[in-house]
């Protein structure tokens, strides 16, 4: 009798503890089908981060492009400033394209891979007022607010904004990049540079 009744109660518990497991992976199935009913989500827009830096005393613009963009919290919302206010991204070094490799090898490895944990950059966009926000943007370990302006068209967002790469201890980045740059960096004047200031475009089309 003592066996049977412990082999009963060895049962129950077995299909107690098999329904408990089954009701969590269904509740885990419900969590993971869930969909963000937001109108505009910055994950699903065309997003288009463009730079152009310069080089030569005659401040010679070279573009290039970053052509991934995370999203890592917020970027949703029932119009295009919400979903944009407050987001946080982050964009992989590695996506950096100027159509012509060896420019990006030397930017990927000799500027940003002199800096600090830089295989990410990463950073935070809040929305002021109807045309200016901040961007809090991390690089080589700092993190700074850099002012922007904004318009919105319709379905499509833009900012524009200038930076200063020394206000990220970049200095010694840049020298490096400027050294194996240093002929093509050269001018009419004879004079190799590579300046500090960057200036970004940024799109999102919804």
């Amino acid at each position: 009798m003592k066996k049977i009744a412990i082999i009963s109660f060895l049962s129950i518990v077995s299909v107690l503890n098999f329904s408990c497991k089954s009701e969590a992976k269904k509740e885990e199935s419900k969590k993971e089908v869930k969909k963000s009913t937001a109108a505009f989500m910055v994950s699903q827009a065309k997003n288009d981060i463009k730079f152009t830096a310069y080089k030569t005393t005659e401040k010679v613009g070279v573009a290039g492009w970053f052509k991934k963009v995370n999203v890592v919290s917020g970027g949703e919302g029932n119009s295009v400033k919400e979903a944009i206010n407050n987001t946080e991204f982050s964009i992989p070094v590695s996506s950096l394209f100027t159509k012509d490799t060896s420019r990006d090898y030397k930017i990927q490895n000799f500027f940003f891979g002199k800096m600090e944990n830089t295989e990410l950059l990463s950073g935070k966009l809040m929305i002021k007022d109807d045309t200016n926000g901040i961007a809090e943007i991390k690089m080589n370990g700092y993190t700074r607010e850099v002012p922007f302006t904004y318009t919105i068209a319709e379905k499509t967002f833009s900012m524009s904004s200038k930076i200063d790469v020394n206000d990220w201890n970049a200095s010694a980045a840049l020298a490096a990049l400027n050294k194996v740059c240093e002929v093509l960096h050269t001018g009419a004047d004879g004079v190799s540079k590579t300046w500090s200031e960057v200036a970004l475009n940024i799109t999102s089309t919804f």
